[in-house]
């Protein structure tokens, strides 16, 4: 078989994007991270010049962390205003949990025979009691994100993996937005911890229902707590 070269020419003349893209992948899993903690609460314009300072990354290298976190759904670009990050609609909501119940029960559905991997999932179950008792509604939302962050990985596919870190960083703006984090995040320590404990026994079935019900009512509860407080977050933008 010949060697397949393909057509080389002016690949040189890109090498230095090679650097620069490297660098922009890693300037947007800072800025994801810090989105993803409410440092840039939803409907924040982004100053090229501040964060580009800041990181000591060239404006090019910051555009192009920008064009990757937009891709992602979680900043926009508005005309002749800048880079802001998104306020989702509730039709964005209503998406998002679409995509949680078709991945997250597939994922229960096809466990093999128990027992389950589950360490993870009883960490991220300590960690939001552990917060709720110190009265911190941030880490408990953490936590549970960490909950089903890990309940997907029982899947153990990367792309899988992949897909869902960015479903679960556009749900937390969403969560930034809400005025009660204590009433939206609350009652699912409780729920997290009847899956964990029907993984732990074995029963997936009991699993998936106890899945379908705590997403279904979560949609509620985020779309109910959202709803308002995001309509008005895109008329003051």
């Amino acid at each position: 078989m010949a060697e397949g070269t393909g057509d080389v020419n002016g690949l040189a003349d890109d090498r230095a994007l090679l650097g620069r893209t490297s660098t922009a992948e890693r300037v947007s899993d800072i800025l994801r991270s810090r989105i993803a903690a409410g440092f840039f609460p939803p409907g924040t314009r982004l100053s090229e010049d501040s964060i580009g300072g800041a990181l000591g990354v060239s404006r090019n290298t910051l555009r192009e962390a920008f064009r990757l976190l937009t891709h992602e759904r979680l900043l926009e670009h508005q005309l002749n205003r800048g880079v802001f990050v998104r306020m989702l609609t509730d039709e964005d909501v209503e998406d998002i949990y679409r995509t949680r119940a078709l991945v997250e029960c597939a994922v229960v559905r096809g466990l093999g025979a128990p027992p389950y991997a589950v360490d993870g999932l009883a960490d991220a179950v300590s960690d939001g009691r552990r917060a709720a008792r110190a009265g911190d509604w941030k880490g408990v939302s953490t936590a549970n994100i960490d909950f089903h962050r890990e309940l997907v990985a029982l899947a153990g596919s990367e792309r899988t993996d992949e897909l869902m870190r960015s479903v679960f960083a556009e749900l937390r703006l969403a969560f930034h937005v809400v005025d009660d984090p204590r009433r939206l995040h609350e009652p699912y320590i409780a729920r997290n911890g009847q899956i964990l404990e029907a993984l732990q026994k074995g029963r997936r079935d009991d699993a998936e229902a106890l899945l379908v019900e705590y997403l279904d009512d979560s949609r509620r509860r985020v779309v109910d707590a959202y709803g308002t407080r995001g309509a008005a977050g895109e008329r003051g933008a």
